[in-house]
């Protein structure tokens, strides 16, 4: 058994020469939301959820991203409404959010 039953990662990696980076795109902000608002929901730590910072996931082109593991389903969102609805729906309730998935 996992110690985490879902285990979600945003990428939060600044970069310094210019290219696309999802720090650029509000991940850092959007990261400490989703963690605060799992928490407020009662659903972190052993056996539930972790919210994580990463640094690139080689992805920051279609970001801002993060993955759900062990789903390992990629997201992009736009803003709080997003990740309201990627906790709720995925990492609480289990179902895939198509129309954020990339």
């Amino acid at each position: 058994m996992s110690y985490f039953k879902r285990h979600v990662f945003f990428c939060c990696n600044q970069r310094d020469n210019g290219e696309a980076c999802c720090a650029d795109r509000g991940a850092v902000a959007m990261q400490k939301y989703a963690k605060d608002r799992v928490k407020k929901l009662g659903a972190s730590g052993p056996g539930n959820v972790r919210i994580n910072k990463s640094g690139c996931l080689d992805r920051c082109e279609e970001g801002p991203v993060l993955v759900v593991y062990p789903d390992a389903v990629w997201y992009t969102y736009v803003d709080q409404s997003d990740i309201d609805e990627i906790i709720e729906r995925h990492v609480i309730g289990g179902e895939v959010v198509e129309r954020l998935r990339i």
